[in-house]
């Protein structure tokens, strides 16, 4: 906790970029793999791990990281259905679901499948297997491939994902958006397929991550206007302390035009590092006075804080934080 304030992180991602693991059917998996550690390794001046990211995460690091070296009480692991340049997806099934299994009272498992990977029938079995065996409360997608992308709103490859995922008893849906993975199409990555998912599916909760950078205007655009989809500052707030500036400027808009109640904190653990620094600078953090002045956004409050480190993304999982605190306290 930071003082009383029950921090929720909804994203953390045991990675997989181990030599065996990485594709042998691409020339560029090494390529790939060298952009995503060299994104870790532009963070270890703020934090100073000496993990070795090129490597299969190992659970008692994660949980070191996030529960122990940060002041974080309750985190989801989050498959990564990436396979364009990875074996077993960047951040695979069973290494998210042994996160879970081995910390039940802190850790949800958030599984994840893609229809371009072994087909349809496969992906909804997983699907099944994934909600029914492991215990999966949400699912993760990924559909900005290097050979193509799949469309959200498509209502052939995309909405039976959601149709199964809803017979499973999965409400929440989680969606990487912006930000390429590696050498596929930037364009693929725009949020704006997403309209027609959220509209057809009103009974399921939409989660966009990233702020689907560079797609920013688009995903305030979205956000304000489907009362379904939720923003996950998955790795967003991490820029805090070497591009302050521009964190203000996004959360003071998304304060100001998408509203408090539908933004959720995301660490992107283990790649982004501990925890521990980013959210000290964003409970240090302030909208200055010429972004209030001069565009109109709030001031972003204590009480603000705490709904987006815990709060919110509480409420969409349906969890009570306090009878949950109590079961970890009793169990320590």
């Amino acid at each position: 906790m930071i003082g009383d304030i029950i921090v929720f992180d909804n994203v953390i991602h045991l990675h997989d970029m181990s030599d065996a693991n990485l594709s042998p059917e691409r020339d560029d998996s090494e390529h790939v793999r060298g952009m995503q550690v060299g994104l870790g390794n532009m963070l270890r001046p703020l934090h100073g791990e000496t993990i070795d990211y090129a490597t299969r995460f190992a659970v008692d690091d994660m949980y070191r990281l996030v529960f122990v070296d940060s002041p974080t009480d309750l985190a989801m692991a989050q498959v990564v259905p990436v396979f364009d340049w990875y074996t077993d997806f960047w951040a695979p099934v069973a290494l998210q679901h042994a996160m879970a299994a081995a910390h039940p009272d802190r850790v949800l498992f958030c599984g994840g499948v893609d229809p371009h990977f072994r087909g349809m029938a496969y992906a909804l079995e997983e699907i099944e297997r994934q909600v029914r065996e492991l215990g999966a409360v949400s699912m993760k997608f990924y559909n900005a491939h290097v050979t193509g992308p799949w469309a959200c709103d498509d209502e052939e490859v995309a909405y039976p994902l959601y149709e199964k995922c809803r017979r499973e008893g999965i409400d929440v849906v989680q969606f990487h958006k912006g930000v390429p993975f590696g050498t596929e199409n930037l364009e693929w990555g725009r949020p704006n397929d997403l309209q027609g998912a959220c509209r057809d599916f009103p009974d399921m909760t939409f989660i966009l991550h990233h702020l689907a950078m560079p797609y920013f205007d688009e995903t305030v655009s979205i956000a304000s206007r489907f009362p379904n989809l939720y923003l996950s500052l998955s790795a967003n707030l991490a820029l805090t302390p070497i591009a302050p500036r521009l964190v203000q400027e996004q959360l003071g808009r998304l304060l100001a035009q998408v509203g408090v109640d539908k933004l959720l904190y995301g660490s992107e653990a283990g790649l982004a590092g501990p925890p521990a620094p980013y959210l000290k600078a964003f409970m240090e953090l302030e909208i200055p006075e010429d972004l209030r002045v001069g565009y109109g956004f709030p001031q972003i409050t204590l009480e603000d804080k705490r709904k987006i480190l815990g709060v919110n993304f509480a409420k969409v999982m349906g969890i009570d934080l306090e009878a949950r605190m109590a079961r970890i306290s009793d169990s320590s």
